[in-house]
């Protein structure tokens, strides 16, 4: 039971460091009277840079000993398509989507500290854009979710590429909030559009930031096993540090883990 808490610890506070990280950076580029608005006064290229930071803070965390120890999964629609994939036990899936969901809350918290600035962004809470439906946000939660998805099957999945797939996020994020984050937010993250929204009190469409994750994933798990993409095998459930998962909950078979990259 020890070793079991020490995984879900890894997960609350690893969701809560890219909460609080990773959302300070979209107040930071975007909050009112901020002087990166001054700086690059180009929206673009701010969502851009935005979406850069924000993967990079993910992969950061990914490298860490708390990715070391949990997998740095951060994401309840990441362990969704683990658990999906038969890498991961369904009793440990339910413990890391609610440390990553109290996580988040928790690293929302700091947000506050932002005062009028982190206001005027509602605190990086996602709702749909100026002008945008819920539907139209819907789908594009479902689109760059299964971009995610697939990313990472892709990574993890191909031996050469497996000990990179930290460094698949900042330029897929870079990209998904340069395309989409006039429609939706790009959030592709439950938790991370639920810490934002307890402390903002902004919850309109919550359900298209549950609902188009979850479909996205299934999505991309249906596209890996049904085209193709089937030949990225993968079998942990970890984004780096594969070889090291003492407790032998994030293999589908220990004797056949991955041995490369991250120790």
């Amino acid at each position: 039971m020890r070793s079991e808490w020490a995984l879900f610890w890894a997960e609350f506070a690893g969701t809560a460091l890219l909460v609080a990280a990773g959302v300070s950076l979209v107040i930071l580029d975007f909050g009112s009277g901020s002087p990166v608005a001054a700086a690059i006064p180009s929206e673009a290229a701010r969502r851009a840079l935005t979406g850069f930071g924000f993967g990079c803070v993910g992969a950061l965390i990914a490298i860490s000993p708390l990715g070391k120890a949990s997998g740095a999964h951060i994401n309840p629609v990441v362990t969704l398509a683990f658990w999906l994939n038969g890498t991961m036990r369904g009793r440990y899936a339910v413990g890391y989507v609610a440390a990553q969901l109290a996580g988040a809350v928790a690293g929302a918290l700091p947000l506050l500290a932002w005062g009028p600035i982190g206001a005027s962004v509602a605190y990086g809470a996602t709702v749909p854009g100026a002008g945008v439906g819920a539907w139209t946000a819907l789908a594009g939660e479902t689109a760059t979710t299964a971009a995610l998805v697939v990313g990472v099957f892709v990574f993890v999945g191909h031996a050469r590429l497996r000990r990179f797939t930290p460094l698949l996020f900042p330029a897929l994020y870079a990209l998904m909030v340069w395309a989409e984050a006039p429609i939706s937010g790009t959030s592709t993250n439950p938790a991370r559009t639920l810490g934002p929204a307890v402390v903002s009190g902004v919850w309109r469409a919550f359900w298209v930031y549950l609902a188009g994750p979850v479909a996205g994933t299934l999505l991309a798990f249906s596209s890996h096993r049904l085209t193709w993409l089937r030949k990225f095998e993968v079998e942990v459930s970890k984004l780096y540090h594969f070889t090291h998962d003492p407790h032998g909950v994030l293999c589908r078979d220990r004797r056949r883990a991955p041995g490369s990259g991250g120790g």
